[in-house]
């Protein structure tokens, strides 16, 4: 593998969502060359076409067929079918990296993947994502979950520097309450903004959301300051 590291990588992504190819066009910034994309309805089309001109979108067997690193950026529930049906029909193969980013779930998912001798690796980044390029930008600023095997892990690390983010090593058993951590932030986040925006819309402020940005962004920044 260290050779392997040494040089660029063929990426594949499966899943055009808002997160595949934000991290896809980190990689390719960082030198590696990205071979195909799934892409399936219209919106994702052209996600695909915007953040990663002239990657082709392909189906997914000739996606894994034709890369070194996959990276499986698909809703959770979707996950597990995905990694085992490919493993059904014998498409994973010897040495490929195999790389989701789900935050529910480690590399026991990627079980199938890792049988036909994939090299599994669960990377999550803390971040919402808008699936445009503002986020490349933001990636700098975000913390990654890592789980791999302990020979391994260096390689997801390694990746996580590359794309730009700051890797944090979560165990296996540990993912369902890191998934929570996550989840309760995020819905918290949108909960309150959703709630305060009403409020404000409701004794007629024009645009609430921009109203309340510069007071939620200092509010949450002086919160995540005194648990540092």
């Amino acid at each position: 593998m260290t050779s392997q590291r040494a040089g660029r990588l063929g990426v594949g992504v499966i899943g055009a969502g808002h997160v595949g190819p934000v991290l896809a066009s980190a990689l390719a910034g960082a030198g590696h060359a990205l071979v195909g994309i799934s892409a399936v309805s219209e919106a994702s089309r052209e996600r695909a076409d915007a953040l990663l001109p002239g990657v082709p979108v392909l189906e997914v067997p000739a996606i894994v067929e034709r890369s070194e690193l996959v990276l499986i950026a698909v809703p959770d529930d979707e996950l597990e079918g995905l990694v085992a049906g490919l493993a059904a029909t014998g498409t994973w193969q010897p040495g490929q990296l195999v790389v989701h980013t789900s935050a529910r779930h480690g590399i026991g998912v990627l079980r199938p993947a890792a049988a036909a001798g994939g090299i599994p690796l669960a990377i999550h980044p803390a971040m919402s994502f808008t699936g445009t390029s503002i986020d490349l930008a933001r990636l700098a600023e975000t913390f990654f979950a890592v789980t791999a095997p302990a020979p391994v892990l260096p390689i997801g690390q390694a990746l996580v520097v590359e794309m730009g983010g700051e890797p944090v090593v979560v165990a296996e058993e540990d993912r369902a309450t890191y998934a929570e951590a996550i989840e309760t932030a995020s819905a918290f986040s949108r909960a309150i903004v959703e709630q305060a925006s009403g409020l404000l819309a409701q004794i007629g402020v024009e645009q609430p959301g921009a109203y309340l940005s510069s007071l939620v962004r200092s509010a949450v920044d002086d919160a995540l300051s005194a648990e540092r």
